[in-house]
């Protein structure tokens, strides 16, 4: 791997490891609630009540809302860097807050606060990953955020098992420092310095991505490319040595352009563009209906209940099925990461809700029937997991890096993931209600039927990026609205 190649690979980690924070943070409830409510064991004043239970696990998700408003203010007035290390911050806070408390009041209040760091990152990775990263492995890079969010959730799991609520907090600050000090290193994004006008150091960051001399063709070309997409036309400036004539027939040219009022990206405010030009109109409709149809399959919610599941079906070997589980989504997670840039976007979305409706199925009938032995229950659980990460729970955020304009990518980034957020506190909170008025074995059923849909939505409405300039998939999406 070139010097470029790693830099990329080490922007797409640094983002992404905002994500390995908030797998930690999201199951670590799991295994400290029995410990809060405990009267003899629990580190606070008084033992946790089951309406401070249900906050425990649910304040990350409105905390992460809040870090989804923000991220896109701070990034485009600090930059790509700094803006991610004041975001690293809050969940760094939040640890140290409930390293030294016994209130309850203050635990929640801490949880609340970490969640904004979380839902933060998953506004800047996929901008940040958007803007830096080469085509040819902007697939798999653009997949890190949720696989490292799984390698999180296996990592929680697994010092859960082992260690003891001190330790446990400890080893979470020490994540966090760790995310803190990725995200400083970083090389800046060329498309915020050409954005402040800054125009050497966007051509210094272009040389250190593509690891290519300052002077070369390839730093050139890209950054004309870029120039081209985030600067007025009036202010473009040839890399070349130019001809007067040609200078002069060009500011002709813009004169023209100005008195027949043609419209201009830069007069145009960023939420005109994405609802306006058909293209960004069509990009945030497809990207925001599998983002949507991901959290629709339900695997918060199963990750919420494996544990209760797994208890029922064995009680001496439910922690050891919670780790397979998590590693089970790892596993997916890195195939994705693997065949993204090379099985393609589309059918991964396709195969694999195709999956997890014969999975989901398969358990609800399972378990309304009560056939076949207890593993089965497990292994068709481990199947269902699986089969959502290879492909529906991580390519719609591959999309989210790559089908947008750079105009409109903050804006779109902020409001998808704010939704998806929502989404998800909004299916944990409902999820109690759906189980008691159809069991679980027909909110499985609900689940598959979403997984169908996707399957559907996937083959007719979602185009195939692998590869692709952003350009090229402006023209795909634009093309295929047409149509």
């Amino acid at each position: 791997m070139g010097l470029g190649r790693f830099r990329q690979v080490h922007t797409a980690f640094a983002c992404g490891f905002g994500s390995l924070i908030m797998g930690l943070l999201n199951v670590w409830p799991s295994y400290t609630s029995e410990l809060y409510f405990s009267n003899t064991t629990t580190p606070l004043s008084t033992p946790m009540t089951k309406a401070e239970e249900s906050l425990l696990g649910s304040l990350p998700s409105l905390g992460a809302m809040v870090g989804c408003a923000i991220a896109g203010v701070l990034i485009n007035n600090l930059g790509r860097r700094n803006g991610g290390v004041v975001l690293s911050l809050p969940v760094l806070l939040s640890w140290a807050i409930i390293s030294v408390t016994t209130s309850m009041k203050l635990v929640l209040a801490a949880r609340f606060v970490s969640g904004i760091s979380g839902g933060a990152f998953l506004v800047v990775a996929p901008i940040f990953i958007s803007e830096v990263v080469e085509d040819s492995i902007r697939g798999t890079l653009a997949s890190a955020s949720v696989f490292l969010y799984c390698t999180g959730t296996l990592l929680s799991y697994i010092i859960g098992w082992c260690f003891t609520y001190r330790t446990i907090i400890w080893l979470n600050l020490v994540f966090c420092v760790a995310a803190t000090v990725l995200i400083l290193l970083v090389t800046e994004s060329p498309v915020y310095l050409l954005r402040q006008k800054r125009e050497e150091d966007a051509k210094l960051s272009i040389a250190k991505y593509r690891g290519a001399p300052v002077s070369s063709m390839i730093v050139l070309d890209e950054l004309t490319r870029l120039k081209q997409q985030v600067m007025p036309s009036v202010e473009l400036v040839s890399i070349t040595e130019t001809d007067p004539k040609a200078e002069e027939a060009e500011k002709e040219k813009l004169k023209l352009e100005e008195n027949l009022d043609l419209e201009k990206p830069q007069a145009t405010s960023s939420f005109k563009l994405l609802f306006v030009q058909p293209a960004s109109r069509w990009a945030f409709m497809v990207v925001m209906t599998v983002i949507s149809m991901q959290v629709f399959m339900g695997i918060v919610p199963v990750q919420v209940y494996a544990k209760t599941v797994f208890t029922e079906t064995d009680p001496s070997k439910a922690d050891m099925y919670t780790v397979l589980f998590a590693v089970v989504q790892f596993s997916g997670s890195a195939v994705t990461g693997a065949v993204a840039d090379k099985a393609g976007r589309r059918i991964l979305i396709i195969s694999s809700s195709v999956l997890v409706f014969l999975s989901m199925m398969s358990l609800g009938c399972l378990m309304q029937f009560k056939a076949g032995p207890p593993i089965l229950t497990v292994i068709l659980i481990f199947a269902y997991c699986f089969s959502f990460m290879f492909g529906a729970g991580s390519i719609p955020y591959v999309l989210l890096a790559e089908a947008f304009i750079p105009e409109v990518q903050n804006l779109a980034s902020m409001i998808i993931i704010e939704w998806v957020w929502f989404l998800n506190f909004l299916i944990i909170a409902v999820f109690p209600y759906l189980n008691t008025a159809f069991g679980m074995y027909g909110v499985f059923y609900l689940f598959g039927v979403m997984g169908l849909a996707n399957s559907i939505i996937g083959y007719f409405i979602v185009p195939e990026t692998k590869g692709l300039s952003n350009a090229q998939i402006q023209d795909l999406f634009l093309s295929r609205k047409k149509h």
